[in-house]
């Protein structure tokens, strides 16, 4: 089978505080960029919320100081720069945000633009975690469900830089129906921003176990379904509050191919063979013949856990 080497890095980024401004995190984001584009990528991905602090960790009420976090235009005059040097550079990218719609809707976003600058894949965040009411005693708030609304656009692949993308945020990854909906769409490559804490307020999940949970939906996912994984982290310690990082690219075969070794700005990179995604589902996995989706249907029925299915009464086994 003939190569199809394709450039891939991922641009993890160290801490975004609250009083950095967005043009320190676009000036950033720009000199990543360019280092990817010198090692040779075709596709540079960014983290979630990569233009601000993660503020659903605060409770924020509505008005100027939570509009602040949001754009309401892409590119704007803040961040159209970025648009041009993809364009000067020939690299496309995908950058996650806080997106405020004309309408007053409100999403976590990443968008997909090509080479030439042009927006041509957007994806709203649908696994939303954490809560809406406020949590005073907590040592920090997860409070995605209050300032963003479930993504409306569904799980999406794009043709673009002669590869199949697809994107996800953060919690995506815990659900594998995330990856299977966009390698049932043939997609190549899948993109994910990702900001972790390194402490579940949750549930007392021991913190070793952070990173290993993190890497090992991403290993699934792309085993699974035979696809390219690009994980760009927000890292280190931001405005107090630790994030894991752990950006990484995984190959179609599970195995880790780059990760980041520190919790600063850095750029991973990897000459991506997309031949290797064609070899494992065609010759390994061929969900085409081996799919039985009629088998499936508690997928679609079921949010939850629920009663086992052979204990309902049939008539008996004969």
């Amino acid at each position: 089978m003939i190569r199809r080497p394709f450039g891939l890095a991922v641009a993890q980024m160290g801490p975004v505080h609250r009083a950095d401004s967005r043009a320190s995190a676009v000036a950033r984001l720009l000199a990543l960029m360019t280092e990817a584009a010198s090692r040779g990528a075709r596709l540079v991905v960014f983290p979630e919320l990569a233009l601000t602090t993660f503020f659903p960790r605060y409770w924020l009420e509505d008005g100027e100081a939570l509009d602040h976090f949001y754009e309401r235009e892409m590119p704007g005059p803040e961040t159209r720069v970025l648009f041009e040097r993809a364009r000067d550079l020939g690299i496309g990218f995908t950058l996650g945000f806080a997106e405020l719609t004309p309408r007053g809707e409100r999403f976590n976003t990443q968008i997909l633009v090509d080479a030439q600058g042009r927006i041509v894949g957007r994806y709203r965040k649908i696994h939303l975690p954490g809560h809406a009411d406020h949590k005073p005693t907590a040592p920090f708030q997860h409070l995605e469900k209050r300032y963003f609304q479930v993504g409306n656009e569904g799980f999406r692949a794009w043709s673009a830089m002669d590869a199949r993308i697809g994107m996800c945020i953060c919690n995506d990854r815990r659900w594998p129906e995330t990856f299977r909906v966009l390698g049932l769409q043939s997609a190549e490559i899948v993109t994910l921003g990702f900001s972790t804490p390194s402490v579940n307020i949750h549930w007392s999940e021991p913190p070793h176990l952070r990173m290993f949970h993190h890497l090992l939906t991403l290993q699934s996912g792309a085993y699974q379904n035979a696809l390219w994984v690009a994980a760009a982290a927000k890292a280190g310690l931001e405005d107090g509050f630790h994030m894991i990082g752990g950006s990484v690219i995984v190959s179609p075969s599970g195995e880790i191919m780059a990760q980041s070794q520190s919790e600063d700005d850095e750029v991973i990179f990897v000459n991506a063979d997309l031949a290797v995604g064609d070899r494992f589902r065609q010759n390994v996995f061929n969900f085409a013949a081996h799919r039985r989706p009629e088998h499936y249907g508690l997928i679609l029925e079921r949010t939850g856990a629920g009663a086992p299915l052979g204990d309902a009464p049939s008539g008996g086994a004969s």
